[in-house]
């Protein structure tokens, strides 16, 4: 069986990648992997980080699993994040490793780190980006 790793950063993000993950975890018969990485933070940020994250995981495996999707999740913190999602990648032998573009501004990419380029930069994983305004099936 083929495994699809789904990185979602948000809630919004979770609910942008639902339906195409959805079309083509079937398409494929693929299971899915859903993984949050946040960056490691202290007290109050790192719990509404980790609720965050929590949430978006959430969201995402109930409308897969609605359609009968198999899913795995996985929640972690990172200084890497990009590192950290190719190890996973790695480790669960994954096909496929599929981002949601959250249609961020270049200047918050420079700040936040650009995770797209640095996962097509350093892995032989296909990796599928959907932009933000995606609305099609695949």
């Amino acid at each position: 069986m083929s495994r699809i790793l789904v990185a979602i950063s948000s809630p919004w993000a979770a609910n942008r990648v639902a339906e195409p993950v959805n079309d083509l975890a079937r398409k494929l018969g693929a299971e899915v992997l859903i993984v949050h990485v946040s960056r490691p933070s202290g007290g109050q940020m790192r719990e509404l980080e980790q609720a965050e994250g929590e949430s978006a995981i959430s969201l995402l495996r109930q409308q897969l699993q609605n359609n009968s999707v198999a899913v795995q999740t996985l929640l972690l913190f990172s200084d890497d994040i990009a590192r950290a999602i190719l190890s996973i990648a790695e480790e669960r032998e994954v096909s496929l490793i599929v981002l949601g573009l959250t249609g961020k501004n270049v200047f918050a990419r420079l700040l936040a780190g650009n995770v797209p380029v640095e996962l097509i930069k350093n892995t032989r994983i296909p990796v599928l980006l959907l932009p933000p305004d995606w609305n099609k099936k695949l």
